[in-house]
């Protein structure tokens, strides 16, 4: 296991810059996940710690070894792409060997390796079959054994559980914390999934346009987002935002069709010369009832109803702002209504510097 480091880390592809000044320390034997959408830099970031990409500028060391100038099979990582990349002439057993074939391990050590991450992954009854016989989550499965026989100090994980189907993106998502646990590695994983970076990380790097907006514990990222972009990035269905002015102690928006009141909790954000804020509020922070004193009604059309079973999406306008709700609360009703009522809990809304994105806290 070691720590891994970024300083001042930059990559440039002829004009652009995909990677923007990073400064990032993985500690040793964390769970750090990489997210963001498409093009937000997560993947360069990635291989540049692998070394299938140089550096611009900046230093990257692994344990205490600047490793700029390392070739990649020198720098004692493992990594795992989301092709499996598996040699298909080749039973599981050699392909879980092979790497180590190719090190000249003796026979016995590599027996021994390969037998200990089959037992790890729940592979063993698959030893004699090529990847053809195998379905895709047991493919990902010897993927994950080729890298974990390695025995190396990190594990960089780009995008592994994409080409997975719904059910089974769950259950490789448990597998991968499961051997975590069980290893103790530092891993490196990157996602554009929030849904595996909530549930698999430590912590979690929100990242775009080449940087990192945030860098914290999940519960944190979704809790207290640094601006508007993680905000808005992280949570499912996304966070209701609405551009807002403030007068009288209120909050109008829609031309001051609509208005809330500023509470108690948020006097200090919204004090001073301050006259136009976005406000932010999460689906499930809209609720049909009223639950407490802070809670405050919203006349709202109904668009659609979308019920999941556990839980109902409602998708809403007020004015001309959408905004969406989601509750337990079903009754067969809610299909037929066109006017509603739903109730804004302000102890959770979060507010945004209008200009620059930013928390107001």
């Amino acid at each position: 296991m070691a720590e891994v480091k970024l300083k001042n880390v930059i990559k440039k592809f002829e004009d652009v810059e995909a990677v923007k000044n990073i400064n990032l320390t993985v500690k040793d034997g964390e769970f750090l996940v990489l997210v963001g959408p498409s093009g937000c830099g997560k993947s360069t970031t990635l291989r540049l710690v692998a070394g299938l990409e140089s550096c611009t500028s900046g230093e990257i060391f692994i344990g205490d070894t600047l490793v700029n100038d390392i070739s990649p099979k020198d720098r004692d990582i493992s990594m795992v792409f989301q092709n499996y990349a598996l040699y298909p002439h080749m039973t599981v057993y050699d392909n879980l060997a092979f790497g180590l074939k190719m090190r000249k391990y003796d026979k016995e050590k590599i027996d021994e390796r390969v037998k200990d991450a089959a037992e790890i992954l729940q592979i063993t009854p698959l030893m004699d079959r090529k990847p053809k016989q195998l379905s895709g989550g047991q493919q990902q499965r010897v993927a994950l054994g080729r890298a974990i026989v390695r025995d190396p100090n990190v594990f960089l994980f780009d995008e592994p559980l994409s080409n997975l189907d719904a059910k089974l993106r769950v259950d490789m998502r448990t597998e991968i914390k499961k051997i975590h646990k069980k290893i103790q590695s530092t891993i490196i994983y990157v996602t554009h999934d929030q849904t595996e970076a909530m549930t698999l990380g430590d912590r979690i790097a929100v990242m775009e346009d080449g940087m990192i907006h945030q860098l914290n514990s999940p519960i944190e990222v979704y809790d207290s987002p640094a601006d508007k972009f993680v905000a808005g990035f992280i949570g499912s269905p996304a966070m209701n935002f609405f551009e807002t002015n403030i007068d009288g102690g209120k909050i109008y928006f829609e031309d001051k069709k609509y208005s809330l009141p500023i509470i108690e909790k948020h006097e200090n954000v919204l004090s001073g010369d301050r006259e136009k804020v976005t406000m932010g509020i999460r689906p499930e922070d809209l609720h049909l009832k009223k639950k407490g004193e802070v809670f405050f009604p919203l006349e709202v059309k109904v668009e659609v109803v979308e019920t999941m079973g556990d839980e109902v999406i409602l998708y809403l306008l007020a004015g001309n702002d959408k905004l969406t709700c989601k509750t337990t609360q079903y009754y067969p009703e809610l299909e037929q209504k066109n006017k509603l009522t739903v109730f804004v809990d302000m102890d959770q809304v979060h507010f945004f510097d209008d200009e620059t994105g930013k928390t107001l806290v």
